[in-house]
């Protein structure tokens, strides 16, 4: 019985190496959000042109066939302050732009009151494509985003990256802490080949039906407006 298990271990280790399946019989780790179709060269605008691209044309994605537009990105691909939300709402995926709706609404309130606004920051989302019904976008999904993400993130190469939410606070920094325990801080973290200070705040949608919170948050974006002022972040106009 041993020496006829060891036949077929011995052919089937013939067979995947004759199809060159690596991955089988390998003992090391595959990481998932290794992606070699992203390695893009050129410019900023020939990178952010080819990742849109690239995001059009994942495959198997029931967000995608539910949704009505691409939700890319809004605001200065030059600035060094970048924001992440979780998905396009109704509104976002009408028009194709993120932050539109009302929690938009309320964004740029927020960015006002440090005196900043999306003609000197960057925004986009954990993922790009509406949820059905604005539902929380699920690991599966939010895993099938992450190295377009990732690779975003690093094309932009923002000195600040701003996430929004439990959900983007998750996908970049993990599930070690809530939101409301990790909002506040400074973390300085690498992104693919960016290396950023990270700090996490409420989502404008969770502020609106937390009016209480708003406070919190203002001392966020104070936080931010410092941060900014000691980084030498220059603001366009």
């Amino acid at each position: 019985m041993t020496k006829r298990i060891n036949t077929k271990f011995a052919k089937l280790v013939k067979y995947y190496s004759l199809i060159n399946h690596h991955l089988i019989l390998n003992n090391k780790s595959i990481n998932r959000y290794k992606n070699k179709d992203l390695l893009f060269k050129g410019n900023k605008d020939v990178q952010l042109n080819k990742l849109k691209k690239a995001i059009e044309k994942i495959k198997g994605c029931k967000l995608k066939k539910n949704a009505t537009n691409l939700v890319f990105s809004d605001g200065n691909k030059e600035s060094k302050i970048m924001i992440v939300g979780e998905g396009p709402g109704a509104n976002e995926d009408k028009e194709g732009l993120p932050f539109v709706g009302r929690a938009g609404q309320l964004l740029d309130k927020m960015l006002l009151s440090i005196s900043l606004d999306r003609r000197n920051v960057y925004i986009t989302n954990v993922v790009n494509y509406r949820p059905p019904e604005n539902r929380r976008p699920t690991d599966e999904e939010i895993a099938r985003y992450l190295p377009y993400l990732t690779k975003h993130i690093e094309i932009i190469n923002p000195k600040i990256l701003v996430l929004l939410g439990s959900t983007a606070l998750n996908t970049i920094i993990g599930n070690l802490e809530v939101i409301s325990k990790a909002r506040g801080k400074w973390i300085k973290k690498n992104i693919g080949k960016c290396s950023t200070l990270i700090i996490a705040s409420f989502h404008p949608a969770f502020l609106m039906r937390q009016p209480d919170q708003k406070k919190m948050a203002w001392i966020d974006l104070k936080m931010i407006r410092e941060k900014i002022k000691e980084l030498k972040i220059k603001i366009e106009k």
